[in-house]
């Protein structure tokens, strides 16, 4: 979450300072529209810098992936950015429209403009083409705000369906190629030249690339392989399916708690679930493990048979059990057990020699699936504690403090509920435990 916050807070600074560097000095009066003019070259820049950020962020790019450490944090980030643009692009539409509405209700009068008298300036060329398109450029940039603020929203409310906010997200990266048209002809024509125009240039330029990539289906299309459905298992008390799939020689192979975007019905497109086994390349299967949790999920125990022909693109994450420390304390939370069903696979046929805790924090369980984790946690030499909250309470930091005395000396790996992992973390730093020793997996693509 760091890196994440500081990446996006060094953005906005960044563009802010090379705003402020390429505006001044500033008009001797700043009348209202003054004001107005500047507020709408600023809000501007932070706006289509920050989704050029965002469209840059959703090809998924590996090189990102390692800065921010995940698809996960690099979605989390996108989603930050969205909301930031939401507020300078609103800020920036109330500005740029905020004079006309004060002079149509009488609270200012019209702003004198004269015309200029004598011999025009030679405006250049390009200057020349960029004012002819003023016009066309103000209309397509207020529709595709109206447009992006929309899908953006769509994203934002959790209650719409993920296939209908997956199948219109793709819709922002028209909007934001309006935009840059938009910003591209109205960005005051000096600024080009400043460094604030040559930084928003390339942002653009690489924002744009992927907007078309996003519009022709292209990203993320290198790593898909196809496969098949070879196996099935159903746990209906517990509303889950697991399902093991083998796919093509294409597959490179997954770390244990990586996941993948898996395609079982064309209709509803790609859903993200965590691989739930080591990778054997003799056998090139792959299990994932799903719960019942929307109306996708929900249907896959009917949908779902063996033969079906399904799509896998990834894998993606860094929630690779990968740091120094000799001892760990793994807590899954709900299906969140996942990841670490993978890496109890993977340890059972490679150990690495570190001591482990699993602790699998769920509601009920039911005894087929208790029987399944158990054998993979001894198979792998790890201690497994179940909690089961109707009859265990809740696992909490001093709960978990009083479970494990050595906890300090451990890092703790945690998936699940992201409210539950953020009270874990500060009650444990709280307590002494290092913030880098704290891993989370951000599983919300929303």
């Amino acid at each position: 979450m760091k890196t994440i916050k500081i990446t996006l807070w060094s953005l906005l600074a960044g563009l802010s300072l090379l705003w402020v560097a390429a505006s001044l000095p500033l008009p001797e009066s700043l009348s209202v529209i003054a004001v107005r003019n500047l507020l709408v070259q600023y809000s501007g820049v932070l706006s289509i810098g920050a989704m050029s950020v965002a469209m840059i962020l959703a090809a998924r790019g590996p090189w990102l992936q390692r800065w921010l450490n995940g698809l996960d944090k690099s979605y989390r980030l996108h989603k930050w950015l969205g909301i930031a643009a939401l507020v300078t692009s609103t800020t920036h539409w109330v500005a740029a429209n905020g004079p006309k509405w004060a002079v149509s209700w009488g609270l200012i009068e019209a702003p004198n403009r004269q015309r200029r008298t004598g011999e025009l300036p030679d405006l250049g060329a390009v200057q020349t083409v960029l004012n002819n398109q003023r016009g066309t450029a103000e209309m397509l940039g207020e529709w595709a705000f109206y447009g992006a603020v929309l899908l953006i929203a769509v994203a934002l409310i959790k209650r719409i369906p993920y296939r209908f906010f997956a199948k219109t997200h793709r819709l922002i990266a028209l909007a934001y190629l309006a935009l840059t048209f938009h910003a591209a002809v109205l960005m005051d024509f000096d600024a080009w030249t400043q460094p604030v125009g040559i930084v928003t240039a390339l942002l653009m330029i690489a924002g744009g690339v992927v907007a078309v990539l996003a519009l022709t289906r292209r990203i993320g299309r290198s790593r898909q392989v196809t496969g098949k459905i070879t196996a099935l298992l159903h746990f209906p008390s517990m509303k889950i399916t697991e399902s093991e799939i083998t796919v093509d020689k294409g597959w490179s192979g997954h770390e244990a708690g990586q996941f993948a975007f898996v395609t079982f019905d064309r209709k509803e497109g790609a859903h993200p679930f965590t691989i739930a086994s080591a990778w054997d390349p003799a056998t090139c299967s792959i299990a994932f493990i799903s719960k019942g949790l929307g109306d996708h999920t929900e249907r896959l125990p009917e949908t779902l048979a063996v033969g079906d022909d399904v799509t896998v693109e990834g894998p993606y994450g860094r929630f690779t059990f990968e740091d120094g420390k000799d001892r760990q304390i793994w807590i899954g939370a709900g299906i969140g057990i996942t990841p670490f069903i993978a890496r109890l696979k993977h340890l059972a046929s490679t150990a690495d020699g570190k001591q482990i805790d699993l602790i699998h924090c769920v509601p009920e369980i039911a005894p087929e699936p208790q029987a399944l984790l158990e054998a993979d946690a001894t198979a792998a030499g790890a201690r497994l504690h179940l909690i089961r909250d109707k009859e265990d309470g809740r696992l909490t930091g001093a709960r978990l403090r009083e479970m494990l005395p050595d906890w300090a000396a451990a890092s703790i790996w945690f998936c699940g509920p992201a409210g539950f992992g953020e009270s874990l973390r500060r009650d444990l730093v709280a307590n002494g435990l290092r913030p880098a020793d704290f891993h989370q997996e951000l599983f919300n693509m929303r």
